[in-house]
């Protein structure tokens, strides 16, 4: 008995999925992202452009995937498209593109703006640390214990846009494999 071979349309829906979950996981992780100062000032990611940017892209990206899952479910299952015609195959193409490079542009921003800043951040901290050190007696240890601390936490924050970003370059994966799915999907 011969099989009928791979359901293209339900990886393509598997792959939508999974790709909404991660550009969740994504935003999830910045929106948890914080730091506080020992005065206790509030560093998130609404204070950093890029890391708003990050949300932004996933947050449209989503809004595109959860606009097609009903779509792609429904063509899943009875592998007919929902409305006959070319409309829909030609928005899959097209829009799967368009997402997948501003998704793209998101996993760029994320991780260059948290490179930038892990290499600026720390060396000042440390640069600080230096200085009190030299200060010796004038500048209490405690002083030094604090700017410890404190490019400890900057440091963390910035592990954590990191992992932002790697999230969301698996997304962007991800929906680079609907869009070639979508492809061969077009031309079937």
């Amino acid at each position: 008995m011969a099989s009928k071979g791979i359901n293209i349309a339900a990886v393509i829906l598997a792959l939508r999925i999974i790709a909404l979950l991660t550009l969740v996981a994504s935003v999830v992780v910045l929106l948890l992202d914080t730091y506080k100062l020992s005065d206790g000032e509030k560093t998130t990611f609404k204070d950093i452009f890029a890391y708003r940017y990050v949300i932004s892209t996933a947050s449209i990206v989503a809004l595109y995937l959860i606009l097609q899952l009903p779509l792609a479910t429904y063509y899943a299952v009875t592998e007919k498209r929902l409305v006959r015609g070319k409309l829909l195959p030609h928005i899959d193409f097209y829009g799967d593109k368009l997402i997948s490079l501003l998704l793209a542009t998101g996993v760029g921003a994320g991780f260059a703006v948290t490179f930038e800043l892990k290499k600026i951040l720390p060396d000042a901290f440390d640069g600080f640390i230096a200085l009190a050190e030299l200060a010796g007696g004038a500048v209490g240890s405690d002083f030094i214990d604090l700017l410890q601390q404190e490019r400890s936490k900057i440091t963390g924050f910035l592990n954590m846009g990191y992992i932002a970003a790697g999230i969301l370059l698996a997304g962007c994966v991800f929906m680079a494999l609907v869009s070639v799915l979508s492809s061969i999907n077009r031309t079937k």
